[in-house]
This record gives C-alpha cells, sequence and structure tokens, in this order.
C-alpha cells in the first residue's frame, strides 16, 4: 500500500473528525483559559502551572496536526464494493500460526478505527500488509522483529452491515 493515503471507512472518518472538533473547540479553549489564570498569577519564570499548561497545549496541538494530516490522506473506502474472496479492507479473516498452530482472528481496519484488544489492526500493518490478497488456504509470511511469521489464511468474513 502507498504511504500517500490512509484508507478508512466513512465511520472512521467521522471519528477522528469528531475528536479533532472535541480537542479545538473543548480542550485547547480550556487549556487557554488555564494559561491566562497562570499567568495572571505574576512571575512566570517560576509558574510552574504556566509552564506545564503551555507544553500541554503544544502535546494538544501537535496530536490536532497528527489528526488532521490523517484527515487529509484519508481515502475512503466502501468495504461492500471489495472483493469477497480474499483479505481485503473491512474483513474479518481467521489465520494459523504455521509455527505454532494456533489461530488468531483480525479484522483489518483503516486509521481511527483500529483497536488492538479487540483484533482490529490497521491494514497498513505488517500484518495487514502480508494478508492483503491471500485467498482461503494461501500462506502469508509476514517479517517481524523475531523472524518471519507465517500464517495460513482459514477463513474470510465480511460484516457489510457495519
Amino acid at each position: 500500500m502507498s504511504s500517500d493515503y490512509i484508507p478508512m471507512t466513512q465511520a472512521g472518518y467521522n471519528k477522528i473528525r469528531a475528536e479533532i472538533e472535541q480537542l479545538e473547540l473543548v480542550e485547547m479553549p480550556r487549556i487557554a483559559e488555564k494559561i491566562a489564570e497562570a499567568r495572571a498569577e505574576g512571575d512566570l519564570k517560576e509558574n510552574a502551572e504556566y509552564h506545564g499548561q503551555r507544553e500541554r497545549q503544544g502535546q494538544m496541538q501537535a496530536k490536532i496536526n497528527f489528526l488532521k494530516s490523517k484527515l487529509a490522506k484519508a481515502a475512503i473506502v466502501d468495504p461492500s464494493k471489495l472483493a469477497k474472496d480474499e483479505v481485503a479492507f473491512g474483513c474479518t479473516v481467521t489465520v494459523k500460526d504455521l509455527q505454532y498452530g494456533d489461530e488468531e482472528e483480525y479484522t483489518l481496519v483503516g486509521a481511527g478505527e483500529e483497536d488492538y484488544d479487540k483484533g482490529k489492526i490497521l491494514v497498513t500493518s505488517p500484518i495487514g500488509i502480508g494478508l492483503v490478497g491471500k485467498k482461503v488456504g494461501q500462506t502469508a509470511e509476514i517479517k517481524a522483529p523475531k523472524g518471519v511469521i507465517r500464517f495460513e489464511v482459514v477463513r474470510i468474513r465480511y460484516h457489510l452491515d457495519e
């Protein structure tokens, strides 16, 4: 996948947009208010509250900029229009680890929808990239820090109601 765009569903796009609005319209004004209060206390050189809030403001602006760059690179994908016989964006794939024999399940999602505790991984992650295009019975080899992981694709499911 090209790094020029970030695949995501409309729901993922909307989630990131809502987070930006929350940060810009609620959180940033709250920080600005705390900075003004701290500034009113006098000497800024020894004012830990002032410096802490300024640092927090910078970190939040960096997060806003990061999220906006994701949206600028967004490519909205409609999973219902993708081929159903191979691993692609939006599918849930069951794989068998060929070294250990255990099965794992991953749902390939776009930015804003990842949740690693629930098996929702980015389609642009190393595992996602390694699995995309594979069909049931095929093997994917994924380079990892500990070596090459070999997965056999066991099942592919699509959730078109999401």
